[in-house]
C-alpha cells in the first residue's frame, strides 16, 4: 500500500480535512516558498545581465537559460511521481530548499570548473553555467511540487485551497518587491561600468527603457506597481467563497483583462508612454486573478483523490517550463537583432537600408514588443477558450473560520 492509499484513507476518516483551515495555518504555508519566489525573481531578471556581462553571447546566455528550464520541466514530472509513490513532502521541500541555496549561490558567484581547471574558454563557462542551471532548477522543482501539492493534503475544503493559494502568491510578490528593493538600492549607490549595467534584461525593463525611453526610474517603478497591485488582489481573493464557475468566471477575467494589456503593450507609441504606468496596474490584476484562479482550479481538478496529486501538479509545471525556456531562448536569440532607432510618435521601428542604389524603408515591431505583448495576449485568450470548456465540482465551500482581513 503506498502512502498515497494511506492518506486518502485517513482522510476519508477524518472530518478535519473538510473544515475551513485557520488563518495561522494559511501564513505559514504562504511564506513556505519565499525562497523560490526571491531567488526565481532574480535569476529571471538579472541572470541574462550577468551572463551577456561577464562575456556569454546573447545566445549563449539564453542556451544557459533553456537547459535550467529543461532540466525544471523534466524533473517536475519525476519529482511528482516519486512523491506520490513514497509522501513525505516536508522532506522534499526541505532537501529541494538546501539544494536551491547552494545552487543559486554557485551560479552568480562565478564559474568554479573555470577555476578548478585554471582555464576562462568561453565553450567552458557555457557548459558550466549549464549544468549548475540545471542543478538549480531541480532543487527549485523539488520545492515547487512539493509546496503545491501539498495544498491538497492539508484541507479538502475548496475555498480552503484557494486561500492558501492566494496566501501563497502573495508571498510571491512580497519576495519580488523585495528583490526590487535591494535591487534599486544597490543600483542606486553603485557605479555602472557599462551601459549594459544599467539595463536588467527582464523583457519588461527592455520595454520601458529602450521601446518606451522611460526613465531609469521606470524599470523599478513599473515592476514595483505590477506586484502591489498583485499582492491586493491575492489578499482580497482569500476572503471570497469559491465554487468551480466562479473560478473560471475570475480565470476567465482575467485572461481577457490581459489580453487587452498586451494589446496596450504592443502598439503604445513613447508620446504615451506614461500610460505604462496604468497598464502595469491593470496587469498585476490579471496577473493575481489568473495565477490564484489557475492553481486553484488544478486543485480542484485534483479534488479528493490524492494518489496522484504531485504528479497532476508536476505534469502542468512542465508545460510551464518547457515553453517559458524556449520562448525565452528564441526571443533572446533574436534580441540583439532587434532595431533599436523608434519613431517618437510610433510604436513601430523604422529602418531603412541601401540595397542596390535604392533606399527601401522597412518597420519592424521589436522583439520585446513580441515577447512582453503579443505571445502573453495570445496565451491568455487560448487559455480562456480551455477554460470555458473544462466542468469542474467542488463538494466542499465553507469560509474561513477566521477572515484574514479582519
Amino acid at each position: 500500500m503506498t502512502s498515497s492509499t494511506v492518506m486518502n484513507y485517513d482522510i476519508e476518516n477524518d472530518d478535519s480535512f473538510t473544515q475551513p483551515v485557520g488563518r495561522w495555518s494559511v501564513l505559514y504555508y504562504g511564506s513556505g516558498h519565499m525562497l523560490n519566489d526571491i531567488t526565481a525573481a532574480c535569476w529571471f531578471t538579472y541572470l541574462l545581465l550577468f551572463l551577456t556581462d561577464i562575456g556569454l553571447s546573447p545566445r549563449g546566455a539564453a542556451a544557459v537559460m533553456l537547459s535550467g528550464q529543461i532540466a525544471d520541466g523534466f524533473a517536475t514530472i519525476f519529482i511528482g511521481e516519486l512523491i506520490d509513490r513514497f509522501g513525505h513532502f516536508k522532506i522534499w521541500h526541505g532537501a529541494g530548499s538546501v539544494l536551491v541555496a547552494v545552487s543559486f549561490s554557485s551560479v552568480f558567484g562565478g564559474c568554479m570548473p573555470c577555476r578548478i581547471l585554471s582555464t576562462s574558454t568561453l565553450k567552458v563557462e557555457t557548459i558550466s553555467y549549464c549544468v549548475f542551471a540545471a542543478i538549480f532548477n531541480v532543487g527549485w522543482a523539488a520545492t515547487q511540487v512539493a509546496h503545491m501539492s501539498m495544498v491538497n493534503c492539508i484541507t479538502l475544503n475548496s475555498t480552503s485551497r484557494v486561500v492558501l493559494t492566494s496566501c501563497r502568491n502573495a508571498f510571491t510578490m512580497v519576495a519580488n518587491l523585495s528583490l526590487y528593493a535591494i535591487a534599486f538600492i544597490v543600483f542606486s549607490v553603485s557605479t555602472a561600468k557599462t551601459h549594459a549595467d544599467l539595463e536588467n534584461q527582464a523583457y519588461l525593463a527592455f520595454y520601458v527603457i529602450n521601446d518606451l525611453r522611460m526613465g531609469q526610474s521606470a524599470k523599478a517603478l513599473v515592476p514595483a506597481i505590477i506586484y502591489i497591485c498583485s499582492f491586493i488582489v491575492s489578499i482580497l481573493l482569500q476572503e471570497m467563497a469559491w465554487t468551480g464557475q466562479r473560478l473560471k468566471a475570475y480565470y476567465s477575467a482575467g485572461g481577457i483583462l490581459w489580453v487587452f494589456c498586451g494589446a496596450g503593450i504592443l502598439i503604445l507609441p513613447m508620446n504615451m508612454s506614461a500610460f505604462m504606468y496604468v497598464l502595469a496596474i491593470f496587469v498585476g490584476i490579471a496577473n493575481a486573478l489568473m495565477m490564484v484562479t489557475g492553481i486553484s482550479m488544478q486543485n480542484v481538478l485534483v479534488g479528493e483523490d490524492l494518489s496522484g496529486c504531485a504528479f497532476v501538479c508536476g505534469t502542468l509545471s512542465f508545460l510551464d517550463k518547457m515553453s517559458c525556456g524556449i520562448a525565452v531562448y528564441v526571443l533572446q536569440s533574436y534580441q540583439s537583432m532587434s532595431p533599436t532607432v523608434l519613431d517618437n510618435n510610433s510604436s513601430i521601428t523604422s529602418l531603412t537600408v541601401l540595397d542596390n542604389n535604392s533606399l527601401i524603408s522597412t518597420s519592424y515591431i521589436s522583439v520585446t514588443r513580441f515577447g512582453l505583448g503579443l505571445i502573453p495576449a495570445i496565451c491568455s485568450l487560448v487559455s480562456v477558450a480551455v477554460t470555458c470548456t473544462m466542468k469542474l465540482h467542488t463538494p466542499y465551500s465553507k469560509p474561513l473560520v477566521e477572515p484574514l482581513l479582519q
